[in-house]
């Protein structure tokens, strides 16, 4: 995945995908470029780039400055974000089949409004199958409600949350 940063006026946005609606997973949802290693990339920094080249329509030459970020667990599945700079903003066109559209948000405005923070509280149900009678207090045992925090941006029209507010908000924490 590639936290992508362009240069508008002057000053540094981060660029946000909306995902296709005809997509099946997770339709009209803001992201980053990103998806699934294949056996042909080298490693995740050359995902990141593939899926970026794919999705945006630009050359590999395009993107630069690309480091790495802190991998992050979402859902039980490994995520390797990175960041990087697209030099040629004029140059994107964007693949329909994934993307529905591309906005820009500037970096300073991110960092001036920061995010609101909403928790998502869910319950520990186990399986029918669950050995009960291994465990103390069987049947009884009283299950914690955990809370998860969400972080949600907000630009216009536009709600940035999930693992790409996650990611956002790591990466801004590095780079105060």
């Amino acid at each position: 995945m590639l936290l992508p940063l362009v240069i508008v006026n002057d000053e540094i946005h981060v660029l946000f995908e909306v995902r296709s609606k005809k997509l099946r997973r997770q339709p009209g949802e803001i992201c980053f470029p990103g998806g699934r290693i294949e056996q042909s990339d080298k490693d995740e920094r050359q995902t990141a780039i593939r899926e970026t080249t794919e999705e945006l329509g630009i050359s590999e030459k395009s993107i630069t400055d690309v480091v790495p970020l802190d991998y992050m667990i979402s859902f039980g599945r490994i995520v390797y974000p990175f960041a990087g700079f697209i030099n040629n903003l004029e140059e994107i066109k964007p693949n329909t089949d994934e993307v529905e559209e591309i906005f820009t948000v500037p970096l300073s405005y991110l960092r001036e409004k920061g995010p609101e923070i909403h928790h998502v509280e869910f319950k520990i149900e186990p399986g029918k199958d669950f050995p009960y009678s291994q465990i103390a207090g069987g049947e009884n045992y009283k299950w914690r409600i955990r809370k998860l925090e969400e972080n949600f941006y907000y630009f216009e029209d536009k709600a940035i949350w999930g693992l790409t507010a996650k990611i956002l908000k790591h990466f801004m924490s590095i780079t105060k």
